[in-house]
This record gives C-alpha cells, structure tokens and sequence, in this order.
C-alpha cells in the first residue's frame, strides 16, 4: 500500500487535482447508424455532450462491454486499423475508418496496473496526453473488442480514446463495483472512467425503429434508474436477483458490467445522475448516467 501511496503522489497531475476529481460516466451505446443517422436521439445527445461534462479530461479509460477476458487487462497501442464487427449495414458504414493514434500516458497506466493488483497486459506504453475531447465527433460512445494484441479496432471503439479496459462476464456485479473502486484514484489524475455499455441488451427481443417499449424492458430500465437515483448501489450489484427481468434484460452481463464499474469508481457516496433517456427498436434503452462524488 505504501508503494501504490507513493506513485500516487509522484505522479499526481496537481493542477488538476487542484480543480476537483472527475465525474465518472456510463454510456449506453447503440445501433452502429449512429455513425450517420442524425435522427437518433442518443446522437443529439452527444452532439451536446460538452455541455454536461465540461471538464476536458487528461485521458478516457473506457470499460467495455464488447472485450471480455479472464483477468482485468488493459490494452494501450500505438494505432489500431479499424475493423466492422456488424453486418447488413449501408455500405457507407464500411467506408468510415477510424484510426486511433493515440495513446494513454504511460504514469496513468503504471499506476492502473498497481491498483488493479491482478494481470494486466499491456500492449505498449508511450507518453502522451488527449488534445481533443469533443463527443460529437464520436460515432457511438461505446467500447468494443480491441484485442489482446492490438489487432484492430471495432465500431465501438472510433473514437480518441486512449485505453480500454476488459470485463469478466465469468464474475459478478460486485466483483466489478469492486474493481471500479479500485480504479477511483485515477479520477485524481485527471481521467475520465467511462463505462460503455447497454443500459438493457437482449438483441433477440430487438424490434424495428420506432416500435413501442415492452413491458419487461420499462419495468427494469425504471428500477434501475429509481435504484441508481436513490443510491442503492448494492441492489444494482445484486440486479439478476432483486430486479424485475434482469436476466430478460440482460441474459449475458457484458453490457451491464461497465455500469457497475463506472458506480464503484465514483464511490460509496456518490450521487448518480440521468444524462439521457431514450428508445429504439423497442427494447434498446439509450439510458445514461454520470456519477459525482461529493466535493
């Protein structure tokens, strides 16, 4: 403990901590039209983005639903070649590339792996630091399978963001709240902890666009969000069993996991916010939240 203390005054960004520690975020991603369709809400949304979370941060560690491993691991390379993990879509779509160039400063990693105190690969380590922050010109904030060796990088990572971390869908909401506890000193360092995921994410329910919210679906979106609200953070840990259709809801966690790490780095007391709210294909809920601690 006294060598984590020890990193994390010496590499302490003081003029930042000066400022305050960093709101933590979930993002609730959705169709890939995002992209282009100016029509999705969730889109407007993060056209306005900056103007909710207006503090630019040093860097973004996303937590992704669309990267699941064993063991917690951090991937930081130097360019990742845009891959499309989707089908059926305009050919437009396949046209867009999104090379990411960027990559997390190296004393931000070194002190996430300390933190995190299990096996974490690394792909490659560089200085640098994010010079633009501006969510608008993000196709879909959401975080998708940037692999172990950097091998590209999906649709839900065309963004400048600079590292990602993995889920364990083979562990639990606890383990994961956990884990974002463990995290919550890089908030200090001026890092946005962005979680990235579906706030309900069962596709074989999904309708057309424009189709009306099954029963099942506003039942557990309305819990969750009264849960979140009223800060009972161990219900949503415990969210298969105290929710109505948690597992209609979700029947694999993956999408849901980032949440509850997103939760744990804001902390105990922190006081959840509802960014955004909205539908599509009847069962997708764009639900988002930002997590403040107190000050």
């Amino acid at each position: 403990m006294r060598l984590l203390h020890s990193l994390n005054q010496k590499y302490r960004f003081c003029s930042f901590c000066e400022r305050g520690m960093m709101d933590t975020v979930y993002i609730s991603h959705g169709s890939p039209m995002m992209a282009i369709d100016e029509s999705i809400p969730a889109r407007k949304f993060l056209k306005t983005w900056q103007q909710i979370f207006k503090e630019r941060p040093k860097a973004i560690l996303i937590i992704s639903g669309h990267w699941d491993t064993k063991e917690p691991t951090v991937n930081v390379v130097n360019r990742n070649e845009t891959i499309y993990d989707f089908y059926g879509f305009p050919k437009s779509m396949y046209k867009i590339s999104a090379i990411i160039q960027r990559v997390l400063n190296l004393r931000a990693v070194v002190i996430c792996c300390f933190l995190l105190q299990w096996t974490v690969v690394v792909n490659l380590l560089k200085f640098s630091y994010i010079e633009e922050f501006n969510l608008a010109q993000i196709y879909a904030t959401r975080c998708s399978s940037i692999g172990e060796e950097g091998e590209g990088t999906a649709c839900g990572k065309w963004l400048q963001a600079l590292c990602q971390l993995s889920v364990q869908t083979d562990r639990d909401g606890t383990y994961h709240y956990n884990l974002g506890k463990a995290l919550a000193p890089l908030r200090e360092e001026g890092i946005l902890i962005m979680g990235s995921g579906a706030t309900t994410h069962n596709l074989g329910t999904m309708q057309p666009s424009g189709s009306p919210v099954p029963s099942w679906a506003l039942q557990f979106d309305t819990w969750l969000k009264n849960a979140l609200l009223e800060g009972r953070y161990e219900d949503v840990n415990h969210y298969d069993s105290r929710a109505p259709y948690g597992k209609m809801a979700h029947p694999w966690p993956d999408h849901f996991y980032p949440l509850h790490v997103a939760m744990g780095a804001a902390g105990e007391n922190a006081k959840a916010k509802l960014v955004h709210h909205s539908w599509d294909h009847g069962t997708l809920s764009y639900a988002s939240y930002q997590f403040t601690a107190p000050k």
